[in-house]
């Protein structure tokens, strides 16, 4: 009796040590396997991105503004509903001249909009424009983009512009319209102003500053291709209204953006 006594108190911290080691020996075997498969993962990771398929290399704005404009009884001018727009064209570029199922579109979604940088004076919003209506003040509500918006990819040889449509080949930007509205309303022009132009003149006019329409925006483009590869790029614009050369101030201001986005692809 007295033999078995010592004997399971010899064994009791032998067991409780397997225990503790065997414990330890899983975690360490666990991590491993982890690692492993991170590695792995990275390895594939590196190797679908060895190569850039898709990218944008230019993006092409417009910005200007527009109201409606009355004249008063004593001949001044009253500007009401005060805008300023920014049309923005994003070229995606499938990186050769030879088309395949890997590098052509199936479909593209823009989302996940933010803006890090709001105007003071004010409300922004996003919505799709038609191209042909590009560089106009000409903007659809009903395009409003709320969260997302899908464009549709075709390789038919006429599009419908007046909806969301790019051709599969890439040869058609994307065309979003930025859009500050209520900056102001019912203001009354001094009276010496004998001249008013429906464009970014508009904002000097009504003593608007630049500062106060600073915007910065985000969103991510999600691209689908022939393979059901999904790619996957955030991109952030500041929203442009002067140059070194020139302001909105001036009627209009057209920027081409040289820019390097690279789509990454994550499934």
């Amino acid at each position: 009796m007295k033999k078995n006594i010592i004997l399971t108190i010899i064994l009791i911290p032998f067991i409780a040590l397997l225990i503790v080691l065997s414990g330890t020996t899983y975690k360490i075997v666990k991590a491993y396997s982890d690692s492993e498969k991170c590695l792995t993962s990275d390895l594939r990771f590196v190797e679908d991105n060895k190569e850039t398929i898709f990218s944008t290399d230019k993006i092409t704005y417009f910005s200007s503004s527009d109201a409606k404009i009355e004249t008063n009884s004593n001949s001044s001018f009253k500007i009401s509903d005060l805008y300023q727009y920014t049309d923005i064209a994003i070229f995606i570029s499938p990186n050769s001249e030879e088309l395949t199922a890997k590098n052509t579109l199936k479909s593209v979604v823009l989302s996940d909009i933010e803006y890090s940088l709001n105007p003071s004076l004010g409300t922004p919003d996003l919505y799709y424009k038609n191209i042909n209506d590009f560089a106009t003040s000409k903007f659809n509500k009903e395009n409003l983009i709320n969260d997302s918006i899908t464009f549709e990819t075709t390789s038919e040889n006429t599009i419908d512009y007046t909806k969301p449509v790019l051709y599969n080949n890439c040869a058609n930007p994307i065309t979003i319209c930025y859009v500050n509205s209520n900056i102001q309303d019912l203001f009354t022009l001094a009276k010496n102003v004998s001249n008013v132009s429906h464009n970014g003149s508009l904002l000097k006019s009504c003593c608007v500053t630049l500062n106060s329409l600073a915007c910065k925006l985000s969103f991510v483009i999600t691209i689908t291709n022939n393979m059901t590869e999904i790619y996957y790029c955030p991109m952030t614009l500041n929203i442009p209204l002067s140059t070194e050369l020139s302001t909105v101030y001036d009627g209009s201001l057209t920027l081409k953006d040289s820019v390097d986005y690279k789509f990454i692809r994550v499934k």
